[in-house]
C-alpha cells in the first residue's frame, strides 16, 4: 500500500488546558480503582479456596482481561493530557488496534461463557461439576482469546491494506478502525461494510443472543428453584448489567454506517475507561460470597 502518513494526531477530548488537567485527574482515579478492583478481584479468586469454582474462575479472567482492556487505551490516554502533541506512530496505532480488538473481542466471548456456565448450574445441577471441569474452563477461556485475536487480525487487515497519505488528524483520543479508516485516501465503502457486519452485527447478534439467554435463565429461577433463588437472582442480574455496559456501547459505535456523532467520545470513553472500572464493583456488590471473601481476604 502506498502510505506516506509516519504518525497520525489524536485530537484528544478538549483544548482548553483546565479541563485537560480535570479530565487527567479523573482518568487517573478511575484507572487506578480499575487495577485496585480488578486486582483485588484476581487476588481472591486465587487465594480463597472457596472461590475455587467455575463461576470464580471466569469471573477472576474477566477481572484479568477488564485489566488488559483499560492498558490498551488508558496510559497513553492520560499521558496525552498532559502532553502538547498528541502523536501516535502509524505502526503504534496499528498495535493499539490490535489489542484494543483482541482484549474487546475476549471480553464478549467470554462473557457468552459465563452465561452458558449459569446455564448449565441452573439446567443440569447435579453434574454441573463434571460438566464445567477444570479443562473445559481452560478450553473455554482460551478459545476466548483465540476468538479475540481472530477478530482482531480481521480488523487489522481491514485496515493495514488501504492507503494512507494524509490528512492525520485522528478525530479520537485513541485508536480505532471507525476513525482511522476515515483517513484512508481511497473509497473505504467496502471496508465500512466489511467492518458493519464483523464488529457491529455480530455484536448485535451476540447481545440479543446474551439478553434472551439470561431471560430464560431467569424465568427458570423463578418458576423451579426454591433454594438460593435471590442469590441466583442476582448473580444473573449482575451478569446482565456487565453484558449490558460491555455491548451497549459497543453496538452505538459499530453497528451504524459511520457518520460523526458529537456523543461518540463520551460513548467510546464508557467502555474504554469506566466499563472495567464498573464490572468489580458490580460482581462484588451483588454477590455476597465474593464479598465476604474480600473481607477474609
Amino acid at each position: 500500500s502506498t502510505t506516506t502518513v509516519k504518525n497520525f494526531f489524536l485530537v484528544g477530548f478538549t483544548e482548553s488546558a483546565i479541563l485537560q488537567y480535570i479530565l487527567f485527574t479523573t482518568f487517573l482515579i478511575i484507572y487506578s480503582v480499575t487495577w485496585f478492583g480488578n486486582v483485588t478481584i484476581i487476588t481472591t479468586v486465587i487465594t480463597d479456596q472457596q472461590l475455587h469454582r467455575p463461576m470464580y474462575f471466569l469471573l477472576g479472567n474477566l477481572a484479568f482481561i477488564d485489566l488488559s482492556e483499560s492498558s490498551v487505551t488508558l496510559p497513553k490516554m492520560l499521558w496525552d493530557l498532559l502532553s502538547k502533541a498528541k502523536t501516535i506512530s502509524f505502526w503504534g496505532c496499528i498495535t493499539q488496534i490490535f489489542f484494543f480488538h483482541f482484549t474487546g473481542g475476549a471480553v464478549t466471548i467470554l462473557l457468552i461463557v459465563m452465561a452458558l456456565d449459569r446455564y448449565v448450574a441452573l439446567h443440569k445441577p447435579l453434574q454441573y461439576l463434571e460438566i464445567m471441569n477444570h479443562n473445559v474452563l481452560l478450553g473455554l477461556v482460551a478459545g476466548a482469546w483465540v476468538g479475540g485475536f481472530v477478530h482482531s487480525i480481521v480488523q487489522v487487515a481491514l485496515v493495514i491494506q488501504l492507503p494512507f497519505c494524509g490528512p492525520n488528524f485522528l478525530d479520537n483520543f485513541y485508536c480505532d478502525v471507525p476513525q482511522v479508516i476515515k483517513l484512508a485516501c481511497t473509497d473505504i465503502y467496502v471496508v465500512e461494510l466489511l467492518m458493519v457486519s464483523n464488529s457491529g452485527l455480530l455484536t448485535i447478534l451476540i447481545y440479543i443472543t446474551l439478553v434472551v439467554s439470561y431471560a430464560v435463565i431467569l424465568v427458570k429461577i423463578r418458576t423451579h428453584i426454591t433454594e438460593g433463588k435471590h442469590k441466583a437472582f442476582s448473580t444473573c442480574g449482575a451478569q446482565v448489567a456487565v453484558v449490558s455496559i460491555h455491548l451497549v456501547p459497543c453496538i452505538f459505535i459499530y453497528a451504524r454506517p459511520f457518520q460523526k456523532l458529537v456523543v461518540d467520545k463520551a460513548v467510546s470513553s464508557l467502555y474504554t475507561v469506566i466499563t472495567p472500572m464498573l464490572n468489580p464493583i458490580i460482581y462484588t456488590l451483588r454477590n455476597t460470597e465474593m464479598k465476604n471473601a474480600i473481607k477474609r481476604l
